[in-house]
């Protein structure tokens, strides 16, 4: 993180555009938010869109606005985005989603620092610094022809990549004591040393997102309470303590009224088989080597726990 911030140190005085990937939950609009903070553009506006949210039919009047009149439904004029966010940032969320009609007026506005409202002749201004974002991996896309190339090299002229969170385990006890320094000393939990452990082992697929979730969650069912592995949420404390040889399996007790072993471990099979698919987009193969597993044990496994139905 100390890379992405020089990175974004260094982009945030000129006014070329930027393109932050990452996978979901990993903290791409606060990136944006903070190349736009370092700019000579922070007095101005930040202006996020994310487009993948908005019909495509509606599109091209949320970026550029439109005229009364303008089409059915328009009863009054309304500024777009790109006004919105005139002397300031415009942040482009899920850039990848945007269709490829969109795409080409987009390019334009890109090139030529101007735009016309929907139904309007007037051609104004554009001035504003084009930040956009994605999880998708936008030159395979443009091998797919569902992006275009020359709007991907006119927005990759600067890429940051957000990593993952299990990508860097490390930081997860300064992202604890933040976030939990938010909250008032009443509700904040205190994390205990063998729960940071164990979470630092979880694959977190939700990032950064799932654990300001989890703390929150946290807050409420452990208010002011010191929280140790045990009290954990179940996939968390399951993920960790067999994901390693070495893991502290001191978090893990068994429960006062015992428990259905076979069953237990069913569940925890299904978990780590379903997070292995999820990693290789499906392909059996990769996801067995992940488990250290023969492709046919595996497939075995899957259809003995019925996660091919699932």
């Amino acid at each position: 993180m100390r890379e992405v911030r020089k990175l974004v140190e260094q982009v945030a005085p000129s006014d070329a555009s930027v393109l932050v990937i990452g996978e979901t939950g990993t903290g791409k609009e606060l990136v944006a938010r903070s190349i736009h903070d370092c700019s000579d553009r922070a007095s101005g506006p930040f202006v996020p869109v994310n487009c993948g949210a908005i019909p495509a039919e509606l599109l091209e009047s949320e970026l550029f606005g439109h005229e009364k009149g303008a089409f059915t439904g328009a009863i009054a004029t309304r500024q777009g985005r790109f006004e919105l966010a005139d002397g300031g940032t415009l942040f482009l969320d899920e850039i990848g989603d945007m269709p490829l009609e969109m795409q080409v007026k987009l390019l334009r506005v890109l090139q030529e620092r101007t735009f016309e409202r929907v139904g309007s002749t007037h051609t104004r201004a554009a001035n504003v610094r084009v930040v956009a974002a994605t999880h998708q991996d936008l030159e395979q896309l443009v091998a797919e022809n569902k992006f275009r190339m020359d709007l991907f090299y006119r927005l990759d002229v600067f890429p940051i990549a957000t990593p993952a969170l299990r990508d860097r385990p490390e930081d997860i006890a300064l992202l604890l004591t933040q976030m939990t320094q938010k909250l008032s000393p009443a509700d904040a939990p205190q994390i205990a040393d063998d729960a940071v452990v164990t979470l630092q082992s979880y694959p977190w697929p939700g990032n950064v997102r799932e654990l300001i979730n989890l703390v929150e969650r946290l807050s409420i069912l452990h208010a002011g309470a010191v929280v140790t592995a045990r009290d954990l949420p179940e996939k968390y404390r399951g993920l960790s303590d067999l994901s390693s040889p070495k893991a502290d399996l001191s978090a893990r007790r068994l429960p006062e009224e015992g428990l259905d072993l076979k069953a237990y471990v069913a569940e925890l099979e299904i978990q780590f088989i379903e997070e292995a698919l999820a990693r290789t987009n499906g392909v059996v193969a990769k996801a067995a080597e992940l488990l250290s597993l023969q492709r046919t044990t595996l497939v075995e496994k899957m259809k003995k726990l019925g996660i091919e139905k699932r």
